[in-house]
């Protein structure tokens, strides 16, 4: 019999799980501070092309490389890499326009878009627990995006990079709708790696828009943020390996911790207490949703020891 891929390792799950948030949260910075000096195509295009080794490696490692290579459905992994980069895109647009915390906690509404979009899409039922869930979730993020549409005191680029990191939480959110849809017939290792060449192809084709050619200082940096995604996107799968996801979700939110050091220590940026307010009341719908997720699951866990019973 093969030996199972995965066990139950809490306190390793946790390590990889932070590790990959805190890593994610570095990448975020490295392309904020690179945002004013190039194009948003640009820094996709560096991005995606430069997790495909370390992709590639981890796939070899696991013995995965031949199933990264084969899919069943080409156009759904070529829609899956569309709105990828879509989302990256304007997530990068808008860290150059905000505070990394700001972006941070906007970005905590993928969830709270997911389960909406699960409603409408795959019809999935939506019970009272999670409709107030959604319900706190939204009006946070009402509530941190609010003073970027009306006060006279804010710059209009704030505006922009608010709105465009909130449309790349409900372009994440589709992803995550196509993601569900794409394991069905196609090995994980697969939409990895086919996301990564998408997103390289897409964003190269920027190119002709007219990129910037860096300094080697520079390019170390972008090459960087290459390295560190795919690393960062490693850890967090593999962090799976060794704990459920309902134990490690609620982990994602030690990225606010994260941004808030290095957006001090690098970008001299604090958050405000508005935007600490409403990153609290989405952080509260998402934990509902997740703790309703492992009440569910505990209770399909024992529909299933009865109608099933392996004594």
């Amino acid at each position: 019999m093969a030996k199972s891929l995965t066990s139950h390792r809490p306190l390793l799950a946790v390590a990889l799980k932070v590790s990959a948030v805190f890593l994610f949260t570095a990448m975020a910075a490295v392309v904020k501070a690179l945002s004013d000096e190039f194009p948003t195509g640009e820094l996709v295009f560096f991005r995606s092309f430069f997790a495909i080794p370390v992709i590639i490696i981890w796939l070899m490692s696991r013995g995965e490389l031949a199933q990264g290579f084969v899919v069943r459905k080409p156009m759904g992994h070529f829609w899956r890499g569309v709105l990828g980069t879509t989302a990256m895109g304007l997530t990068f647009t808008g860290l150059g326009l905000i505070p990394l915390p700001e972006a941070t906690a906007i970005g905590y509404a993928t969830p709270i878009f997911t389960l909406i979009l699960a409603a409408i899409m795959l019809g999935e039922r939506i019970r009272t627990i999670r409709i107030a869930a959604v319900a706190i979730g939204l009006l946070g993020v009402l509530i941190m995006i609010w003073p970027r549409l009306g006060g006279n005191n804010l710059e209009a680029t704030a505006t922009i990079g608010a709105l465009c990191i909130l449309g790349a939480t409900i372009a994440r959110a589709f992803v995550q709708i196509h993601i569900r849809q794409l394991v069905q017939v196609d090995h994980p290792a697969a939409i990895v790696f086919y996301f990564s060449m998408t997103a390289s192809l897409l964003s190269g084709l920027t190119i002709f828009g007219g990129w910037v050619v860096p300094t080697w200082d520079q390019a170390a940096l972008l090459i960087m943020a290459g390295l560190i995604g795919g690393v960062a996107q490693i850890l967090v799968t593999s962090s799976y390996r060794f704990g459920q996801a309902s134990m490690l979700a609620p982990y994602d939110y030690t990225s606010m911790l994260f941004a808030i050091v290095i957006g001090y220590v690098w970008f001299s940026e604090l958050p405000t207490l508005v935007m600490l307010a409403g990153a609290a009341l989405v952080i509260a719908g998402n934990i509902v949703v997740i703790w309703r997720e492992h009440q569910l699951g505990l209770e399909r866990g024992k529909a299933r020891a009865v109608t099933d019973p392996k004594g």
